[in-house]
Formats: C-alpha cells, structure tokens, sequence
C-alpha cells in the first residue's frame, strides 16, 4: 500500500510556479497580485487564510489580506468585491467560505470577476469546465487530478466514484476526470444513494468528500483501489492537548489493508487545494498581463 501524500505533489508545483515567475519577470512582468476577504472570525477560515498569506510570501505574490467583522452587511461584501475587480493591480480574489449565516455566498462568488475567481467556482467558470474550455479550475479537483498524474496512476477508462456532490468538490471533480482526454467512467453518490456500498466497491478510484468521519468503511472498497480522502473533520480526543483530532471521510485503518494507495489525513489532499490556488493566481496574472 502506497501512502499518497500532498507534500511532495505541492512541492513540484510550487517548483513549476517559481520557473514560470522567473519567465514572467524576465519578459517585464509583475508578480502576480491575490485578495482575500475573510469575514467574522472563524478560527478555522482564519487558519486558511494565514496559510494562503505565508505561501504567497514565499512565491513572492503580493497578498492584500482584507478582514471584514462578523456582522458585516451584504452590500458591503458586495461593495469591497466589486471594488477588487475594478482595482487593475489584483489579479486574483477570494472570498473565504463559510460566510457568516446572514450573508449570502452564491451572490457573493457570482459577483467576482470569472477572470479573477481563482477559486473556480464562479458559474462562468464551472460552464467552461462543463465544456471542456480553457478554464480556472476550482482548487481541490484540480489538486486531485495533479496527485494522481504525479503518482502515475491510471485514470483514463477507470471506475471513478466521487463519493459527494457539492459545487466545491464533488461535481467540479467528475466533470473534469470525465473530460475527452482523461476519460475516466464517473459515478456521482451523495448521503441518499441505495446500496452506496455496493457502488463504491466497483471504483478503481474511491474519491471521498461527504464530510462524515470515517463513512467509507473496508467493506466498501475493493481489494487494490485508489482512495482518495478529501475530507477533514474534527472529533473529540481528550488525549490531545487540542481536545480533538483531525480525522477524514475514509476509516484510514480498515482501508488502508485493502487499498493499493491512500492518501492520509492531514497531509494528503489539503496542502494541494493551497498549491492549486497558487497555480490558478498565476494563471489569472498571465492573462491578464497577456503573458
């Protein structure tokens, strides 16, 4: 059993970023410019964002890190965004999810800039995964695909089952698997599919991102398929001096026995969703720099 971690993934990007910055600045570029809008004070968006800052120091990015309090309006989110996409100087913007309850996050995503949702998530950007155009991927598929090329694992003619149907992960991840040229077979499940177990046992490749700690059990999986965890979920343990463990959507120990690779959590899928964003800014500079 292989252990897929992201570490090394993310270190081969990062690598590819730093060439093509190089590049970029030699042909009179500028480097590339990243917003975040991070609303109220939730440790965990905190925590992101921090991340994505440090990773923008070391490339060199310019990072215009915007902290809004918990109980800001609707029509000020509106207002510093539309602000964002007139400012020449930001190449890309992010609006750090979860909102607070009383904001909403689809008006808020629909009114960036397509050419500066470095998120991809933007309905612009998800119609042009649809038709396989020229597009920002959103970050976490997009970090997936990369770990499986890197890995050398097969995908094209592949069982894939995409375990979760979000807009974040589930649905962006098997359009793109499902693209003319990867060619993977994609089965969607979610939370209400029959027999879920039965489905996920036929997969060569089990992606994972339901949000359920541990619901993907060894029964589940078949004798030599590829997991892939995306989930990441906090569970109570009084032996740690947090009070909790960060644990994902896969019973690592059970399958683990079973599978042929697996990533871990932490240190599988999550450090490659900030890789991919670092990779999308430069996507979104070159653009718009016509570089």
């Amino acid at each position: 059993m292989r252990e897929l971690t992201g570490k090394e993934v993310a270190e081969s990007v990062y690598t590819d970023i730093r060439t093509t910055l190089s590049d970029m600045i030699d042909r009179g570029g500028r480097m590339p410019s990243l917003a975040v809008i991070l609303v109220g004070d939730d440790p965990a968006s905190q925590a992101y964002v921090g991340s994505k800052q440090r990773m923008c120091e070391k490339l060199g990015y310019s990072h215009n890190d915007i902290r809004m309090p918990a109980d800001t309006t609707q029509d000020l989110l509106m207002e510093k965004i539309h602000a964002l996409n007139a400012d020449d100087s930001v190449d890309g913007i992010l609006v750090q999810l979860p909102l607070p309850s009383h904001l909403d996050e689809s008006e808020a995503i629909t009114s960036i800039d397509p050419e500066k949702d470095v998120d991809g998530l933007h309905p612009v950007n998800l119609g042009r995964l649809v038709r396989e155009e020229e597009t920002l991927y959103s970050c976490t598929p997009y970090g997936i695909y990369q770990m499986l090329n890197y890995y050398e694992i097969p995908i094209r003619s592949q069982h894939v089952v995409v375990v979760g149907r979000s807009t974040l992960m589930g649905k962006p991840m098997a359009l793109l698997l499902a693209q003319k040229g990867i060619d993977a077979t994609v089965t969607i499940c979610h939370s209400r599919t029959k027999n879920l177990g039965e489905i996920t046992s036929q997969a060569d490749i089990l992606i994972a991102a339901i949000g359920r700690p541990h619901m993907i059990t060894s029964d589940m999986v078949k004798d030599g398929a590829v997991v892939i965890d995306v989930g990441i979920n906090r569970v109570d343990d009084p032996s740690s001096s947090k009070g909790y463990r960060l644990t994902g959507d896969v019973d690592f120990a059970g399958v683990s026995g079973k599978a042929s690779a697996i990533t871990p959590v932490p240190r599988g899928v999550g450090v490659m969703t900030i890789a991919m964003l670092m990779k999308n800014t430069l996507l979104a500079s070159q653009r718009r720099q016509g570089l």
